[in-house]
């Protein structure tokens, strides 16, 4: 089972946690609104004091990132305990850790702008208005304020 999780939970968790995700569209207090991302807890948002920049939370981050591995670890797991033994390829372990390594290196990219700002927890409160799955490739239209707060039309 360590070979396994070497050579192929590792790179799953990555290669899904990169493109799989929820959006959340929420209000925030004393604030505007915005969409988050990030399954199961939101962990990163655009950034409010200038345009290009993203808020990422670290614990939520964490949090994410943990459950996705777990939730690949235990399906390679019962895959391999239960259904039938897997054996993991040299040409197939070679391109999930290219795969890897490829959006490892563009995600150290965006992260590394000096705009971002990192903070160890979301340091505002939200209401959420809203909620789906998307691929990291699909556009997200913003929803209507309005649609959510039809009191606040003039």
């Amino acid at each position: 089972m360590k070979k396994l999780v070497i050579y192929l939970v590792i790179p799953l968790t990555i290669i899904v946690f990169a493109f799989i995700t929820k959006w959340w569209y929420v209000l925030v207090i004393d604030g505007t609104d915005v969409i988050l991302t990030g399954f199961p807890l939101p962990f990163v948002c655009p950034g409010f004091h200038t345009s290009m920049s993203l808020q990422i939370f670290i614990l939520e981050f964490v949090v994410d990132l943990l459950t996705y591995f777990i939730a690949i670890f235990l399906l390679i797991f019962f895959i391999d305990k239960f259904i039938m033994k897997i054996k993991v390829h040299r040409a197939m372990t070679i391109a999930l850790y290219g795969l890897c390594g490829l959006i490892m290196s563009v995600s150290g990219l965006l992260a590394a702008d000096s705009n971002n700002l990192f903070f160890l927890s979301r340091p505002f409160d939200i209401e959420i208005m809203d909620s789906g799955y998307q691929f990291t490739w699909q556009k997200l239209a913003h929803p209507d304020y309005y649609k959510y707060h039809p009191e606040k039309r003039k």
